[in-house]
């Protein structure tokens, strides 16, 4: 079988977890189904991370489309008008695109991936045009496409849900986290890191989200200016700025000392794995996730995580973290200063507990359901 895989919505760190889930995937797919011929359609800025990636397997692939995807709209322009062409001379058996959108004419089945329904969500995430492309490129995906793949089983409903797509025509393959997050770095070591980044002997509170409206890092901000007279910690917020930043900004100045608020962007896997693992507590207060691979990291690095009860992150924690509502006022600032209360047995079974779920969920498997899909897309049972 000869898949070709359109990766054209890949901006490297640009793109949050579908990129994770994307190159995760796909170096599965490569070290686990060697008999599976993998078509990388790629784009003038992903092209070669994705050689440093898989470049070394022999049934890997690269047709490079000359153009930069972040320049959003010559990027749709490329995947409907340049990429089936490109995709034709391949001679692919199916393509997949794992990036919501998929060529309206193409010449073999067609199999995509809608991680999360959340621009209706939330539609604050984008601009009323771009919200309009992306509603139209989506649902015709959804009838182009002989199966869909959601990341979730919270996903899976809300791509039912908002374009009217047959549920058993939609598979779901949940994502895994990022293998360096269990690997604990040697104390002496992390310490080093960490002394880059946090300055201070001052013990963190953790958060790794881009500042989009959903992911209510403004309301975690508020929380902190609420008990930072009661806990020595510090803040540290791993994201881009985006569309909600002016929330964010306008919560930070309710912070009497900003010193104690430290943002940080585009870090390399071991200082993200550090931070993690020298946390004393990770929150994630988003109000919507297809499936929320920060939660399952901090699970997987063995620190307590509190998160929002909202869309998939409960299908991913299970009760093994805490939650809290996000439209309870208080209730963020009371699990925080709970859980920073914990003994340290406690501490310790809990993030064990944690770490047992975090482990049943791998790549591995990711990449093995994925196949399994694309195969029914071209009728093999």
């Amino acid at each position: 079988m000869k898949i070709g895989i359109n990766t054209l919505f890949l901006i490297p760190g640009e793109v949050g977890g579908t990129e994770t889930y994307l190159r995760q995937t796909l170096l599965a797919m490569a070290e686990n189904s060697p008999a599976v011929s993998l078509v990388l359609f790629t784009n003038r800025e992903n092209d070669p991370v994705l050689r440093n990636d898989l470049g070394r397997f022999k049934q890997v692939e690269f047709v490079l489309l000359d153009f930069m995807a972040s320049n959003r709209y010559a990027r749709i322009v490329r995947e409907q008008i340049e990429l089936p062409g490109k995709v034709k001379s391949a001679g692919v058996d199916v393509l997949w695109s794992p990036g919501y959108t998929a060529p309206l004419s193409c010449s073999c089945p067609q199999v995509v991936t809608i991680p999360d329904m959340q621009y209706k969500t939330f539609p604050r995430d984008l601009t009323l045009l771009a919200r309009l492309v992306t509603d139209f490129l989506v649902k015709m995906a959804v009838r182009r496409s002989r199966r869909i793949i959601a990341i979730s089983n919270f996903s899976r409903d809300e791509i039912n849900r908002y374009t009217g797509a047959d549920k058993n025509k939609i598979d779901v393959t949940h994502l895994a986290a990022n293998q360096a997050a269990g690997e604990i770095i040697p104390e002496n070591k992390r310490k080093a890191i960490l002394s880059e980044l946090v300055p201070g002997d001052r013990p963190y509170i953790l958060s790794v989200a881009n500042t989009y409206p959903h992911k209510n890092i403004h309301s975690l901000v508020k929380a902190f200016a609420g008990i930072m007279g009661k806990v020595p910690h510090n803040l540290v917020l791993v994201g881009n700025a985006r569309l909600g930043e002016e929330e964010v900004q306008a919560a930070l100045c309710s912070i009497p000392d900003k010193k104690r608020v430290i943002r940080l962007q585009k870090l390399p896997v071991q200082q993200i794995t550090a931070l993690y693992q020298g946390c004393d507590v990770f929150v994630f207060p988003s109000l919507y996730e297809g499936f929320g691979l920060p939660v399952l990291e901090a699970m997987k690095a063995g620190v307590p995580a509190i998160a929002a009860r909202c869309g998939s992150v409960v299908e991913v924690g299970g009760k093994e973290i805490e939650y809290f509502d996000p439209c309870q006022t208080g209730g963020l600032e009371t699990k925080i200063i709970q859980i920073l209360g914990w003994s340290a047995e406690e501490r310790g079974r809990r993030t064990a507990a944690a770490r047992e779920r975090a482990a049943t969920f791998s790549w591995k498997r990711t990449a093995g359901q994925t196949v399994e899909s694309i195969e029914r897309a071209l009728g093999k049972p």
